[in-house]
């Protein structure tokens, strides 16, 4: 049997931590009570949302009654643009030009129901400069904490003071960035944040959004009361659990893992720009997520030489449509030119990462760069 591909699509999804399985466990079998239950296994069940929900807020420096769990980040990004929107007093909104498009889309249906959107550009480094926010009020301000393909960390702090200077919420989806990256809502001081459990070694269809006390927002479904009446239907417990499970081992390892990963993230950087001439270091050197380094092959397609090398699973800055690449518009937005942006290798280190992985990878990557050159 052919050895298992090192893994370095970590930004793509984690895999689930084993502590969160084994937590996840009882509430599979054992403990199966509906929580809007007044049932003992109904009160088990709720008790053990409200504890996933503690950890949550913990890790995020939030209060617990501001945690709502949701399906994950897409659904948690909608809530917050969507169910805010109609409250503000203007529909002008402020992003970026390199946000994910589950943030990117739902402003788009804002757009055509009448809002105006400035999406402000990125520099060479896939940053905003927040003095770029323009005049004049504004009703809602979203910027992605750590963008998801180059894994730059944007001003977040600075965009929301100045949005809600011209009377705006501030939403950041942060999806990317808690539990790889200390994240702090105060320190944000944002209204709104975006939390998906598949970046955080939970599981995937689990998420959660933060919503500042004294934030007015509806829900975009109706039903019953469930979740604040943020979002109704009856919780998904074992998932909500391992979510809340995944975020109390992120906070233990906030204080080693990140500077781990960086160091190997720099090794990785040094084998590949040693071997391949001309290579386009696209994540930044500073103000970048530890674990991702996203680099640009020159006169070569990216999917071409991980289609070449089935030793590493990773990603590609390009999407294909009936044998036909697009080059990534978050790389066009940085400036860089079409042919380059479609060499575009995606390379995501996590907690498993080993050193020896590093290496072996480097050198898949190079010897695949030399045979197909």
């Amino acid at each position: 049997m052919d050895a298992a591909p090192i893994y370095l699509d970590h930004n793509g999804s984690t895999p689930i931590a084993a502590e969160v399985v084994e937590a996840m466990w009882p509430y599979l079998t054992e403990h199966f009570g509906n929580p809007s239950s007044i049932t003992p296994l109904g009160r088990r069940a709720k008790a053990a949302i409200e504890t996933a929900r503690e950890r949550i807020a913990t890790l995020i420096g939030a209060q617990p009654e501001e945690i709502t769990f949701t399906s994950g980040g897409t659904e948690s990004n909608n809530l917050a643009l969507r169910g805010t929107g109609p409250h503000a007093t203007h529909r002008v909104a402020v992003t970026s030009s390199v946000e994910h498009p589950a943030t990117a889309q739902p402003l788009a249906l804002m757009e055509a129901d009448g809002w105006t959107v400035h999406r402000l550009p990125v520099d060479t480094n896939g940053r905003i400069h927040a003095d770029a926010v323009p005049e004049g009020p504004i009703g809602l301000g979203t910027l992605i904490l750590a963008q998801n393909e180059t894994g730059t960390i944007q001003p977040v702090a600075q965009f929301a003071e100045r949005v809600h200077a011209a009377g705006g919420v501030i939403h950041t989806d942060a999806a990317q960035a808690v539990g790889k990256i200390n994240v702090q809502v105060d320190e944000l001081g944002v209204d709104l944040l975006s939390i998906a459990g598949h970046k955080l070694y939970a599981p995937k269809g689990v998420g959660a959004l933060y919503v500042r006390r004294g934030t007015t927002i509806r829900p975009l479904l109706v039903g019953a009361s469930q979740e604040h009446g943020l979002r109704p239907g009856t919780e998904n417990v074992a998932s909500i659990v391992g979510l809340g499970r995944a975020a109390e081992l992120a906070q233990t390892l906030l204080a080693t893992e990140p500077a781990r990963q960086a160091i190997l993230r720099e090794d990785l950087w040094r084998y590949l720009a040693g071997g391949i001439p001309g290579l386009r270091r696209v994540s930044p050197t500073g103000g970048c997520l530890p674990n991702t380094l996203m680099v640009a092959l020159p006169h070569r397609l990216g999917a071409d030489l991980l289609d070449a090398t089935p030793a590493i699973a990773a990603s590609t800055g390009s999407a294909c449509h009936a044998g036909v690449h697009t080059a990534s518009a978050t790389l066009l937005a940085l400036g860089i030119e079409p042919d380059l942006a479609l060499g575009a290798l995606r390379l995501t280190l996590g907690r498993s990462t080993t050193r020896e992985q590093i290496t072996q990878a480097a050198e898949a990557i190079l010897d695949s760069w030399m045979r197909n050159g």
